[in-house]
């Protein structure tokens, strides 16, 4: 059965992830502390309410150095196995509070960072096995980390580029333009266009109906991907916004194409009113589709993931720490900030961009899910405990809003693996101490039966509050929307990709049925902004790179600098989170 399999993968992961952990930092760099300490801020991670940014990770551990002069320098690795971010906090003896600021290593995998002392003075070590960098960017009447704080970047490098400063930032003009002058000049390509246009919040508004073309030719069929279970196939005069391969007549519906350029990458489309009547007849999984979305277009991408690494940012705003207004009764405690007792991340920064040191490999990236404000339940039983269930989230093994039970969650562990599931109790046990990405956002769309394996859909598709899948206030359910699903074929694993021009939980439940997938989840809704993807293809010209949208609307909004134009996501801050899919080294 494939959630057995699923399950029995889960813990060879986990065994063979922990074995290797007390082996992480050989070489120098924080270590993970000892078990009694992460037994203890354990108990406190798994409170009604940890109370701080620090709390919520219980893998943490702190190195705190004083100078001859009284300076404390106090650097806290947030999660030693990720070897990503860190706190430095410094304590000046004439000030009454310490500075803290957010540091990213730029090459987890490369830099171990601790903290040192040369002679009767703190610093920084940055090393691996053949070089090291000492840094004490806290020195001197305009240090580097003040100076670093002053530059217009959500990433102002520091020891000689070797960290980064995560700044806070607003994405103004000034702003942009200030990013496209640092990527011009420190990363592999320069100008490029991502951007899209800010859709309304009508119902249908972006609803796509197509003719079928004259022609049956229909283009290059990825053999692998195979067709989606259609009663018809016909080839559809429309197409996403990439270019593709054999697909110049039109695009067969049901089949997948090659995007040119972008190996591992694939493209589909369909309609739900074509999916074979054996799926849809199947009474008691969802409800009937009626004929607008039945007839409303359903563009797909697939990612081959033998290729590509899978991270995950916040934006600088959303999803955001703050209590939810939806849940109610048990599911609310007003005495607390927030469902984890905070109502910020701070010390930490948020950026909603890229990190430059990854541009040169992006091969896509996606909007994430809900705001924290729709991202937890108002009715059925899910809003009355576990604080309303607010969908969870972690970037770089930093936990930043705990994964509750019950929610449809993508994740990716410390060795790049990478999976859907709905989360349990067991999981967080098994994997939290080897997450490295992890995403919630609602209930499942299709999850495999635990008796027969297939992909069939969720208890609650068909319930628009206990499902919370949002609409309008009189329970409308069809609108623009996105979701995303896991599939796996003959031992590869595809993350596909989906935006419906208009459609209820139930028509998405029966496309990815159709698509063969083993589990399946909402991302977002209602505009093209909340839905947007971009490719970018390989290009010869290392100097610049070129973004291609999976629906033309998507582009319109580029924000133009005096330099050209600059992409969301990867050349500015923005505040809605987001997915990034990396080609592998």
């Amino acid at each position: 059965m494939a959630f057995t399999r699923t399950r029995a993968r889960i813990t060879a992961i986990s065994t063979a992830l922990f074995l290797g952990m007390a082996g992480h930092s050989a070489a120098t760099g924080i270590d993970l502390p000892d078990e009694e300490t992460i037994a203890a801020q354990l108990e406190v991670y798994n409170s009604d309410s940890p109370g701080s940014i620090y709390a919520l990770q219980p893998f943490r551990n702190a190195m705190m150095l004083t100078g001859e002069d009284g300076l404390e320098v106090t650097l806290t690795s947030m999660n030693p196995t990720i070897n990503a971010w860190f706190i430095l906090s410094v304590q000046d003896p004439d000030s009454s509070r310490p500075s803290h600021y957010h540091l990213e290593n730029a090459y987890p995998d490369i830099w171990q960072i601790s903290l040192e002392m040369d002679g009767d003075a703190p610093i920084i070590l940055i090393e691996n096995e053949d070089d090291t960098v000492e840094c004490s960017p806290w020195e001197g009447r305009e240090s580097e980390l003040e100076e670093a704080a002053d530059e217009p970047l959500p990433y102002a490098p520091i020891c000689d580029g070797t960290m980064y400063l995560r700044n806070r930032v607003s994405g103004s003009r000034t702003t942009r333009e200030a990013i496209a002058e640092f990527l011009r000049d420190n990363v592999i390509f320069g100008d490029s266009i991502v951007n899209l246009i800010k859709g309304t919040f009508f119902q249908d508004a972006y609803l796509e109906s197509s003719d079928e073309a004259e022609t049956e030719d229909p283009g290059a069929v990825v053999e692998a991907l195979g067709q989606a279970n259609l009663d018809r196939f016909p080839v559809m005069r429309a197409a996403p916004g990439f270019d593709l391969v054999g697909a110049e007549g039109g695009m067969e519906a049901g089949s997948w194409y090659a995007v040119e350029d972008a190996p591992g990458i694939y493209a589909s489309m369909m309609q739900p009113g074509m999916i074979s009547d054996e799926i849809l007849s199947r009474r008691g999984e969802v409800n009937w589709l009626d004929g607008v979305e039945s007839g409303a277009n359903v563009y797909l991408v697939a990612f081959d993931m033998r290729q590509f690494e899978i991270g995950y940012e916040l934006g600088t705003d959303h999803p955001g720490f703050e209590w939810s207004s939806r849940p109610h009764g048990a599911g609310r405690d007003w005495t607390i900030d927030g469902p984890d007792g905070i109502d910020s991340p701070f010390p930490l920064v948020m950026v909603g961009m890229l990190s430059p040191s990854l541009t040169d490999r992006v091969a896509a990236t996606f909007t994430g899910g809900y705001k924290r404000d729709h991202g937890a339940f108002r009715y059925g039983d899910m809003a009355t405990f576990n604080h309303g269930h607010h969908y969870g989230f972690m970037v770089n093994g930093v936990v930043l809003s705990r994964l509750w039970p019950g929610l449809s969650t993508i994740y990716v562990t410390t060795d790049g693996t990478f999976g859907m599931t709905t989360w349990t109790e067991e999981l967080n046990e098994e994997l939290l101490p080897h997450l490295r990405f992890a995403r919630q956002n609602g209930v499942p769309l299709i999850n495999p039966d635990p008796e027969t394996g297939e992909g069939v859909p969720g208890d609650r598709v068909t319930q628009w509050g206990a499902g919370n899948w949002s609409g309008s206030a009189d329970a409308q359910l069809r609108t623009l929307r996105a979701g995303a699903c896991l599939r796996e074929v003959d031992g590869r694993q595809f993350l596909i990709y989906a935006y419906f021009s208009t459609a209820t939980p139930s028509a998405m439940a029966r496309t990815f049925q159709a698509y063969h997938c083993d589990y399946a989840m909402l991302m977002d809704m209602n505009s093209q902004e909340h839905t947007y993807m971009a490719l970018y293809p390989e290009n010869e010209d290392d100097d610049w790179i070129e973004a291609e949208h999976l629906v033309d609307g998507m582009r319109y909004v580029d924000q133009d600098s005096r330099n050209g134009s600059i992409p969301r996501f990867v050349g500015f801050a923005d505040n809605r989170d987001f997915f990034y899919l990396l080609r592998r080294e």
